[in-house]
């Protein structure tokens, strides 16, 4: 896996993963998920809550969206969610390796950092399957598949917030080092 990042480090194939999945985020943010929470009356939808749910708080959710609002939620929503994670993580890797190699740390243990975005990516698909089965079984509910997909939702909150802190510290010490390069000569 290492080695594959290595072969694929390229600005431009980095760029333009970058910029798909962010189209792809793009889309979410702006259509399909106010489309969801359009028929929620204010509630946010599973995949926005990134400290977990509770299955009274995902039944009140699911009664809210009412049929319609939940067909929205599973054929639009949670279709192009399932594109998303496998992009966040192809990309979010690439950028931090492409990073690292800018750094000369890309064949250190650093590089391991890389495979968080990959964690995010999985627990998200493990999130969207949970919500696809809440969704199929409403009303049937169960508390315990409510309590495993809000896990996924943490999990997946957390390997991307432990990402981007990561992603910032390395941003910052290479612009240390670009300031410097440009200071001594």
């Amino acid at each position: 896996m290492v080695e594959l990042i290595k072969r694929n480090l390229s600005g431009k194939k980095v760029l333009l993963l970058f910029l798909l999945t962010n189209m792809i985020y793009a889309i979410m943010m702006i259509v399909t998920i106010p489309k969801v929470m359009g028929f929620s009356g204010g509630m946010k939808i599973m995949d926005m809550m990134p400290t977990g749910y509770n299955s009274e708080y995902v039944n009140t959710l699911l009664k809210a969206l009412g049929e319609k609002g939940r067909n929205v939620y599973l054929f639009e929503q949670i279709p192009v969610d399932m594109v998303y994670p496998f992009l966040f993580a192809v990309s979010w890797c690439l950028i931090l390796g492409y990073i690292l190699n800018k750094l000369g740390k890309i064949d250190g243990k650093l590089i391991y950092f890389c495979f968080i975005p990959v964690f995010a990516g999985a627990f998200d698909y493990c999130e969207n399957m949970g919500i696809i089965t809440i969704l199929n079984q409403y009303p049937a509910n169960s508390s315990l598949l409510s309590q495993i997909t809000s896990v996924f939702s943490i999990l997946k909150s957390l390997c991307t917030t432990t990402y981007f802190i990561v992603l910032m510290i390395c941003l910052s010490v290479l612009g240390i080092k670009n300031l410097k390069g440009l200071l001594i000569p």
